[in-house]
């Protein structure tokens, strides 16, 4: 395989913020359309906001692992807005004008991680 060849495929694979990224993007649409959805769908609004929370209670499980690498201020700030994102979604499923503040954070989180996408892009092309 050509060294080209190789960096093509490389360029192609999806970096651990991208997955991330994709991930808020969905539970996100989620949701917005739970938000949108019919005021007796109760369990539309249900899953959504529980997969939502499962979310960020797997990015607080990985942030308390000693073995994370991330800086110990991030770790937890995630883990708090995990736990912020938790007790707020029992208010959530009780009344669905509060969804627009789970919307908002995950928005904030997907801004952080395609700003850091970009940052990563930049130093690899000035690397090269």
């Amino acid at each position: 395989m050509s060294l080209t060849a190789y960096q093509k495929v490389s360029n192609q694979a999806e970096t651990a913020s991208s997955t991330e990224y994709r991930l808020f993007a969905m539970v996100t649409r989620s949701l917005m359309d739970a938000q949108t959805a019919d005021t007796n769908d109760f369990t539309k609004v249900a899953e959504a906001v529980d997969w939502n929370r499962r979310v960020w209670g797997a990015l607080a499980y990985d942030c308390a692992s000693e073995d994370n690498g991330l800086p110990d201020a991030l770790r937890a700030g995630i883990i708090s807005l995990s736990i912020f994102i938790n007790k707020h979604s029992s208010a959530v499923v009780h009344d669905v004008s509060e969804m627009e503040t789970l919307i908002d954070i995950n928005r904030m989180i997907m801004q952080g991680l395609a700003d850091q996408a970009k940052l990563v892009q930049t130093n690899t092309a000035q690397a090269s």
